[in-house]
C-alpha cells in the first residue's frame, strides 16, 4: 500500500517573484498610452542600454545587453526588442519602485518589497503587467513563500483559498490586491484597459482568459545543504501554500501521482542542487546554492529567461483569444468578421509565432516546458484546424453568391435574347409613354419589368459594394491587427 504524503519543512532565505498579469489595450489609442506612461516615470527599454537598468532587478543584479541579444534567433530578437515605438513587437517600459509593504493574513504578518514594475505593451493589443517582489525576511518556510504567492496572484479573491489577505503599506493603509495594483502603482492604467461589457471583473478585459489569477514565477534560495524533495517541488508548481486552518497544503496525496506529475514539469539538468518546475500555474527555480554561486543563473532568470516566457505567454493567451473569437461567430452575418478573424491568424502565424526561438541548448529545453505547460502544440492544431473551417465556410459562401449572381445574369441574357438584345418599347421614349402602361401586351410587361428590375439590381450591386468599401476602411482603421 501506498504512504500517504507528509509535508516537509524547506527553509528559504531569499526569493525573488514576478507576476504577469494581461490585458487587453485600444491599439487605436496607444500613442496616448505611451505619453502616460512616460508622465508617470515609465521610460521605455531599449536593448542598447540595457547595462543601465540594473537597479530595477535588485542590488547587485545586472542584465546585460549583450547577454539578451545572443540568446535568441534574429527574427525573434526583432520583435521581442524593437528598435523604436512605432517598429512591431513588444514594447516595454519600466519603472523602479522598491516599495515596501507587509503581506497579512491569518494574523501573520510578512515583510516584502515591490522592486519595479513592467509594463509591455504587445502586438494585436494585449498587454502585460510584470510585479517584480522581492522578500525581505531572512528567513521563511517554504509553505509561507507559496502561500504569499498564491493570494497576491488573485485579483479577484472569488475562491476560499485566496480570500482574507491584504496589503499593508508603510503608512498603515491596508489594501487589497486589486488596489494594491491597479490603484497604488499603476493608478493610471484601467483608464485604457479594455472591457468586456458581458462580463464582470478585472478579467472582463480577456474574455477568453483561461483563470481569474496572475501567472507567477520565483527564484527561491533555500539554506545550503537543505535536502529537496518531489513533494516540495510539486508544491512549487502548484503553488501549494496553506490550508484556511494555516497547515501546510499539497494538493496530492499519491508519491506515484507526484511523480508522474514532475516528469512533465521538472527540469532537472542542473540537479541535485538545482530544479525548474513549469506548470500553466507558475514557473520555479529552486537552489541550495548560496546566491554568490547563483549570481548567473539569477541573471539569466531576470533577463534571457524572463523575455523567453514573455513570448510563449503571449502565444497561449493569442491562441485561446482566435479559438474564443472562432465560436463567437454567427455565421449568418459576420462575413466580415469571419475575414478579419483569417487575417488575424495568418498575421499572428507568420509574424509571431516561431518554434524555435533560442539559440542556447537550456533556452531550447525551457521553450519545451513552456510549450508543454501551456498546451501550445494542441492549440495551434486548433487554430489551424479553425482556419480551414473559415476557408471552406467563406469558399462556400463566395460560391454560393455567384451562384446566384450567375442564375440571375442567365435569366437576364435569355429574356434579352428573346427580345434580338433589345428590351427598349418605343412608348419609352415619348416622356409621357408610361401612361400607356394600361395597354401593354404580355410581352412587353416582361420587357418593362426586365428592364427595371435590371437597373434596380445594378445600382443595388453598385451601392453595396461602396458600403461595404467604406466599412472595411473603417473597419481597418480600428483594427489592431498591424500593431
Amino acid at each position: 500500500m501506498q504512504t500517504t504524503i507528509i509535508p516537509s519543512k524547506l527553509d528559504v532565505i531569499q526569493s525573488h517573484m514576478s507576476f504577469f498579469l494581461p490585458f487587453g489595450f485600444d491599439a487605436r489609442k496607444k500613442d496616448r498610452i505611451i505619453e502616460a506612461l512616460e508622465e508617470h516615470g515609465y521610460p521605455y527599454f531599449q536593448l542598447k542600454k540595457a547595462d543601465e537598468w540594473g537597479d530595477i532587478y535588485g542590488p547587485g543584479i545586472q542584465v546585460g545587453g549583450k547577454e539578451l541579444e545572443q540568446y535568441f534567433y534574429p527574427y525573434v530578437e526583432h520583435k521581442l526588442f524593437p528598435l523604436s515605438i512605432k517598429d512591431r513587437g513588444f514594447h516595454r517600459f519600466t519603472k523602479q519602485f522598491d516599495t515596501p509593504f507587509l503581506f497579512s493574513i491569518r494574523d501573520e504578518q510578512w515583510h516584502y518589497i515591490v522592486r519595479s514594475v513592467d509594463i509591455i505593451l504587445g502586438p494585436f493589443g494585449l498587454a502585460f503587467l510584470t510585479v517584480r517582489v522581492e522578500s525581505r525576511e531572512s528567513c521563511a518556510d517554504l509553505a509561507d513563500v507559496l502561500e504569499f504567492m498564491q493570494h497576491f496572484r488573485a485579483i479577484d479573491t472569488h475562491l476560499m483559498e485566496t480570500k482574507g489577505s491584504h496589503i499593508i503599506l508603510e503608512n498603515g493603509e491596508a489594501l487589497s490586491i486589486y488596489n494594491f495594483l491597479l490603484e497604488t502603482l499603476c493608478p493610471f492604467l484601467k483608464t485604457y484597459m479594455i472591457s468586456d461589457k458581458r462580463l464582470e471583473g478585472y478579467f472582463g478585459s480577456l474574455p477568453y482568459f483561461d483563470d481569474e489569477r496572475m501567472y507567477a514565477s520565483a527564484f527561491l534560495f533555500t539554506k545550503n545543504g537543505s535536502e529537496i524533495t518531489e513533494e516540495q517541488l510539486f508544491r512549487m508548481g502548484n503553488l501549494n501554500g496553506r490550508t484556511p486552518s494555516g497547515e501546510t497544503f499539497v494538493s496530492a496525496h499519491n508519491p506515484e501521482y507526484i511523480r508522474r506529475s514532475l516528469a512533465h514539469t521538472l527540469h532537472d539538468r542542473w540537479s541535485p542542487h538545482t530544479y525548474t518546475v513549469t506548470t500553466e500555474h507558475a514557473y520555479v527555480t529552486v537552489t541550495d546554492q548560496s546566491p554568490d554561486a547563483m549570481q548567473d543563473e539569477l541573471v539569466h532568470y531576470m533577463g534571457t529567461h524572463y523575455y523567453n516566457f514573455i513570448i510563449h505567454y503571449f502565444y497561449r493567451i493569442m491562441l485561446l483569444r482566435v479559438s474564443y473569437e472562432y465560436s463567437e461567430i454567427v455565421w449568418s452575418k459576420d462575413e466580415e468578421y469571419v475575414k478579419s478573424l483569417i487575417k488575424l491568424i495568418t498575421l499572428f502565424s507568420s509574424w509571431y509565432y516561431f518554434r524555435e526561438i533560442s539559440t542556447r541548448s537550456e533556452g531550447k529545453e525551457l521553450s519545451l516546458a513552456f510549450y508543454k505547460a501551456f498546451n501550445i502544440e494542441n492549440l495551434f492544431n486548433e487554430v489551424n484546424l479553425s482556419l480551414n473551417e473559415l476557408y471552406k465556410a467563406q469558399e462556400n459562401s463566395r460560391a454560393g453568391r455567384m451562384n446566384m449572381l450567375l442564375f440571375i445574369l442567365t435569366v437576364f441574357t435569355v429574356v434579352s435574347g428573346i427580345y434580338g438584345m433589345n428590351l427598349v418599347i418605343s412608348d419609352w421614349e415619348d416622356p409621357f409613354g408610361w401612361k400607356k402602361y394600361t395597354s401593354y401586351t404580355f410581352f412587353e410587361w416582361i420587357s418593362l419589368v426586365t428592364a427595371v428590375s435590371g437597373i434596380g439590381l445594378s445600382g443595388y450591386l453598385i451601392v453595396s459594394m461602396l458600403i461595404k468599401f467604406i466599412l472595411r476602411k473603417s473597419r481597418d482603421k480600428k483594427s489592431d491587427l498591424y500593431m
